[in-house]
């Protein structure tokens, strides 16, 4: 059975984790919302098993990841992209630095992207990031690096870059 006071415990803590990486997984402040909202409630669906789990904030971002995965799967061609950032800048990013990253970000595929987001900014290691993303290590390096790459091509031609 839930105890709802440990699960609502749990997801104060870990919301926040969740909403940043969301954000910078689909780049859209409200899909960011609504894969966190999807993803508390697996949570809670599966919590005695969340409980249980070694790391339970790792258990809450592969759940997040494998959300966002399949809504990009699943509305491939039904939704477009807009160009609306949210209003707060990160700490130690300018606003024009901060909003080249996040368009560059928004230039690579769905797994390229997640790849690069849980490498780099959650920290994570190509092995965690290849058990949550369903890939071999030596996949997660190649995409990871190839999408460095692409990202480094695109922020140094950036006018943003140069200034």
């Amino acid at each position: 059975m839930v105890t709802p006071s440990a699960y609502t415990e749990f997801a104060v803590v870990v919301t926040p984790r969740l909403f940043r990486t969301a954000l910078l997984l689909c780049g859209d402040w409200q899909l960011a919302e609504d894969l966190v909202q999807t993803t508390l409630i697996k949570l809670y669906a599966a919590w005695p098993k969340v409980e249980r789990a070694n790391n339970p904030q790792a258990y809450a971002l592969g759940t997040l990841t494998k959300t966002y995965l399949s809504h990009k799967r699943l509305r491939r061609n039904s939704e477009t992209p807009v160009t609306d950032f949210p209003d707060q800048a990160a700490a130690g990013l300018d606003a024009s630095a901060r909003i080249e990253l996040f368009e560059a970000l928004r230039t690579l595929g769905a797994l390229d992207r997640t790849v690069v987001v849980l490498r780099y900014w959650e920290d994570r290691t190509v092995n965690e990031t290849a058990v949550q993303v369903g890939l071999s290590e030596g996949a997660v390096r190649t995409r990871a690096s190839r999408a460095l790459a692409r990202l480094r091509a695109q922020l140094s031609d950036s006018p943003a870059a140069t200034s």
